[in-house]
């Protein structure tokens, strides 16, 4: 007789999980320094699933975060002032902006500048605490201060949903990786509860249930009321839609670039909860 063991959760929220995140988004990393690597200077300009951004603004846009960062993580060290989140709602617009401004400099040039502010970010995130790791808070830019852990986290999320854009631009459906689909599980309920749509939530209070299959998956259930969601771990039996989803889908489903997972259920609930969430 066997038994199946089903192999722990890594909490990369937790200072435990620390190395395990850095190592899986420096695998992010170079898989997509090795498509911008081999990229020509006609293929620069393809066009890519990420409403109105080539390949060449995709670069723009890791560029642009990660200096960023760098440049909060000094504000935040130096004790300097900040100005207060400027919010989500507008983040798609001023992101557009900021990757599209280096559209007049070179191929080479822009991903020499990627490659030097990357290694600049990751020697900060290497010479990070436990304590620091959920204990600094660091302003971004948007969604005001935030936990040291969310950076490389977001860094995770930029190479590999980039990465699958760029790919898909050039015609290769490729699935994210597992070990990148499965660290970004838990953060994609943070980013549906920081994207729902005031207006399209206006009056409606509903709950429902998510199953992510896979090593890292489980069963959550999520509620809207008054405008805000809330999530647990939990049973979704009984629930009036529950949608199943792969780690792939969940993840790329939460940043709109499919509306994936299959829906179990009421179809009239399934076909407005997808609607509730603006784009990032």
């Amino acid at each position: 007789m066997s038994v199946e063991v089903r192999p722990a959760r890594v909490n990369t929220m937790a200072p435990e999980g620390k190395d395990h995140l850095l190592r899986v988004v420096r695998q992010e990393r170079a898989k997509f320094y090795d498509l911008i690597d081999s990229a020509t200077d006609e293929t620069w300009k393809t066009a890519t699933p990420c409403t109105e951004w080539e390949i060449r603004d995709q670069v723009g846009h890791l560029v642009d975060v990660t200096e960023g960062y760098i440049e909060r993580f000094a504000l935040a060290r130096a004790k300097q002032p900040f100005p207060d989140g400027l919010g989500l709602p507008g983040m798609a617009e001023m992101l557009d902006t900021g990757s599209k401004r280096f559209r007049s400099t070179s191929r080479t040039q822009l991903i020499t500048r990627l490659k030097e502010s990357s290694a600049k970010l990751f020697e900060t995130f290497d010479a990070l605490t436990p304590e620091q790791w959920t204990g600094e808070l660091i302003p971004h830019v948007y969604m005001g201060p935030l936990p040291t852990m969310i950076y490389p986290a977001f860094q995770l999320i930029d190479y590999s949903v980039h990465g699958w854009d760029i790919r898909a631009g050039l015609g290769e459906m490729q699935p994210l990786s597992d070990e990148a689909a499965n660290a970004l599980m838990p953060y994609m309920f943070i980013v549906l509860q920081v994207t729902v749509d005031a207006e399209q939530a206006k009056g409606f209070d509903a709950t429902w249930g998510v199953r992510v299959s896979g090593d890292q998956g489980g069963s959550w259930k999520l509620q809207l009321k008054d405008g805000k969601l809330t999530y647990e771990e939990a049973s979704v039996a009984g629930l009036p839609v529950v949608f199943n989803f792969d780690p792939n889908d969940w993840v790329l489903t939460a940043y709109q670039r499919f509306p994936g997972g299959a829906a179990i259920g009421d179809r009239a609930l399934a076909y407005r909860i997808r609607r509730l969430f603006f784009k990032i």
